[in-house]
């Protein structure tokens, strides 16, 4: 019987994760002003025990302005780095998981409340602040964003150097862009936001410019030996908006710059897209830059069965499988997965008695003693 690929080793640069599974980034809103409290310890201290190969943090911002919600996480400054630190030391401790990081900027579509609250923008009055973007072109039912000038360009570069040096301190194992769902380095790739007409905006390179420049400034203060990758929205789904051949081309240009994969995800700067949603609906996406350009890929989107992941992999859509909601409602996920599959996942030992094969040992063993 072949083995599973699901379960099998797969290395980016100097990091061997031990499986294919990976946890998605998923935003907590549980942030005390950027700081991690103690619901990340426990997000993130029971996946990490969870036999996953990586966990990649919830999107992290560069700086205050930078953040999605008045709630969501942040490394700008000692405190966060402290705080992030004791979560990922313990996370060692305990978990054979690897660990990663993902950072954002929110651009446009920030200063907004918690899903919970219905995700309604929040006045500076109230703890919110005055967004930026590419332009000032509002998202959709927003207000409109300040255009961020040539100073703003540079800030946002040297924000995101500044994070990436506090995460390699920290000591994560692997760091990702956020360049997707309509947030700032997306909205300078996308036609439907960019509407500048300097250097950074109106031709395809153009409006790539600003993303691989961030990118080149993170891959320089990054760790040779250790992997960058970048999630990309690899289509806007919106008529005149940024497209997948769009995409296979930024990720020749991301990949010559010495990224290691990217992740495939989709949509996020139109309220007028229009997304095919089903099982492993972005899977097609993947499985077309990582054929054309050559460079590693993870999968998102609807992944929930292990069959379904597997055969995936089988079939050459994507090289890792990265789960989000169906993480959060099953975080055993990769236990559950492994014993469908015949194979093993780590298990910790605390944990080990819960494992099938022992179970049925200390069944037989009890009624052998009977």
């Amino acid at each position: 019987m072949t083995s599973p690929l699901l379960f099998s080793p797969f290395k980016l640069r100097g990091l061997e994760l031990p499986n294919r599974i990976v946890v998605s980034p998923m935003a907590q809103y549980s942030a005390d002003d950027g700081v991690a409290t103690d619901w990340h310890l426990m997000h993130m201290g029971a996946l990490a025990v969870s036999g996953v190969g990586l966990f990649i943090s919830e999107a992290t911002s560069i700086d205050p302005e930078a953040r999605v919600s008045p709630y969501c996480l942040g490394l700008w400054s000692d405190e966060h780095e402290r705080a992030l630190a004791r979560i990922v030391a313990f996370c060692r401790q305990h978990g054979d998981t690897r660990m990663g990081i993902q950072l954002m900027h929110s651009g446009r579509k920030g200063s907004v409340g918690a899903p919970w609250q219905g995700q309604k923008e929040v006045a500076p009055a109230n703890g919110g602040w005055q967004t930026w973007s590419c332009s000032d072109v509002p998202y959709p039912g927003r207000s409109t964003p300040r255009a961020m000038t040539r100073t703003d360009l540079a800030t946002v570069r040297q924000r995101y150097v500044d994070a990436t040096r506090r995460a390699e301190r920290i000591g994560f194992d692997l760091l990702e862009i956020h360049n997707a769902h309509g947030y700032l380095l997306h909205s300078f790739l996308s036609p439907l936001s960019n509407a500048r007409t300097d250097e950074y905006g109106g031709s395809l390179e153009n409006r790539m410019r600003f993303p691989l420049e961030v990118f080149r400034s993170v891959r320089d203060a990054w760790p040779q030996g250790k992997p960058i990758g970048v999630r990309i929205s690899a289509t806007d789904w919106a008529q005149g908006g940024w497209t997948l051949d769009d995409s296979v081309v930024f990720a020749r240009e991301l990949k010559a710059l010495g990224c290691d994969y990217i992740t495939a995800s989709s949509g996020g700067s139109s309220d007028e897209q229009t997304i095919p949603v089903g099982p492993g609906y972005q899977l097609p996406l993947a499985e077309r830059i990582r054929r054309e350009v050559g460079i590693p890929t993870m999968g998102v989107g609807l992944i929930t069965e292990p069959e379904q992941a597997e055969a995936a992999l089988q079939e050459g859509k994507a090289d890792l499988l990265a789960l989000g909601r169906a993480m959060m409602y099953q975080p055993r996920w990769a236990w559950h997965a492994a014993e469908r599959l015949g194979c093993d996942a780590y298990f910790p030992p605390q944990y080990a008695r819960s494992h099938p094969s022992m179970r049925r040992k200390n069944f037989l063993k009890a009624t052998k003693d009977a």
